[in-house]
């Protein structure tokens, strides 16, 4: 019995290797989710707006893009060791101000797992 759970389990893993992976995003889809964020953020080029740029978001240390001035909270995040990434955007993404407490982002989160996976394949796609 035991090794028929083993080799079930195994098979769960072959067949189904994303499921123990975050969800891939839809980098098109994202654009639109995106444009909740265009009031405050750009991603295309690095301008600043009421937001830091996005561009280059991607691995970027949390409150270091230059000339933004940054809430205090997202200065220690980055100093604490905040990094941009999948994982770290999800969570931001979903409620920031949980994920940074006394950030100025009055963005009230993405609800949706597949809109948090479109804006992150989207914000991939504008390296720096």
């Amino acid at each position: 019995m035991r090794n028929f759970v083993v080799a079930l389990s195994f098979s769960a893993l072959v067949l189904c290797p994303a499921a123990g992976l975050a969800q891939e995003g839809d980098a098109e889809a994202g654009a639109t989710v995106f444009k909740k964020c265009a009031t405050c953020h750009v991603v295309d080029k690095d301008q600043n707006k009421v937001g830091p740029s996005l561009q280059g978001v991607i691995g970027r240390t949390a409150g270091t893009h230059p000339d933004f001035k940054y809430s205090q909270a997202m200065v220690e995040a980055g100093k604490g060791g905040l990094v941009w990434d999948d994982a770290t955007l999800s969570d931001y993404l979903r409620n920031p101000k949980a994920k940074v407490k006394g950030t100025k982002m009055v963005f009230p989160g993405l609800k949706k797992d597949e809109e948090i996976a479109n804006v992150i394949a989207y914000l991939k796609q504008h390296p720096k």
